[in-house]
């Protein structure tokens, strides 16, 4: 039976009813996809692979490299959904629908490599690879649950609420224990933070001061020791999600 999980949200919390594992690794899923891939694009870092009201024509898979799925505000700030990484695909949303305009901004973070698909080519796909692309339409609504979690918390919660959610999934995607915390083992700026939280840098500059004075957080080597985690999940009344949900990818 080809594996299948389904997320559903009731009074806030999800339920994850899994019938199935097939879950196959990056290295897998390029296999499979590069099959039907159009073309390869390399980007060197800050380029721009796609931006916010570009028609959809094809969809993408981050062969190396990162990239980055982000959304300008009205204000000229920027608010980072995503961060993707080698065998994500970027554009994943169309599967489904009428070809229409991309949401987001896609921009290589560092120097990356894509391939290309058509979306001509996903009739080809799913009969052919129709238990994976079953996998991959998981992934999407994973994706999408991920991108509304991001979202409940800022608008529930306001900039505290997006930036400790923030440090939270960082911890999960980055997170090393120490004797005295967990160390995000990733270099990251303020401003990467505050584009993570839709805010501003200065708010992200007080937020983080204190927590620092309140010891919840240190830096060390430039990179930043939670002390306190569970003081960051009750202030947001963390619900729990699972770990593959509560990431920065």
């Amino acid at each position: 039976m080809v594996s299948k999980v389904f997320y559903s949200l009731y009074n806030g919390r999800y339920v994850m009813s899994k019938l199935d594992n097939y879950s196959p690794s990056s290295q897998e899923k390029l296999t499979v996809l590069q099959k039907y891939a159009n073309v390869e694009q390399d980007l060197d870092k800050n380029e721009t692979l796609f931006t916010s009201g570009d028609v959809v024509h094809s969809f993408y898979v981050v062969l190396l490299g990162k990239m980055m799925l982000h959304k300008p505000t009205a204000d000229g700030r920027e608010f980072t959904i995503r961060i993707c990484k080698q065998g994500d695909i970027i554009g994943e949303p169309h599967f489904l629908t009428t070809p229409t305009k991309h949401l987001l901004h896609a921009t290589a973070i560092e120097k990356s490599k894509v391939i290309t698909i058509s979306i001509e080519k996903l009739p080809e796909l799913f009969f052919n690879e129709n238990k994976f692309m079953l996998y991959l339409i998981q992934d999407v609504s994973k994706n999408a649950i991920r991108d509304q979690m991001k979202l409940r918390d800022l608008v529930m919660y306001g900039k505290k609420g997006a930036l400790y959610a923030t440090l939270i999934r960082l911890s999960n995607s980055y997170g090393q224990t120490k004797e005295t915390g967990i160390l995000i083992n990733t270099p990251l700026t303020n401003q990467d933070l505050a584009n993570f939280c839709g805010t501003s840098r200065e708010s992200i500059n007080r937020l983080l001061s204190d927590l620092r004075k309140n010891n919840i957080i240190s830096i060390e080597n430039n990179k930043i020791l939670i002390h306190h985690l569970a003081y960051l999940k009750a202030t947001i009344h963390c619900e729990e999600c699972p770990i593959d949900i509560c990431t920065i990818h």
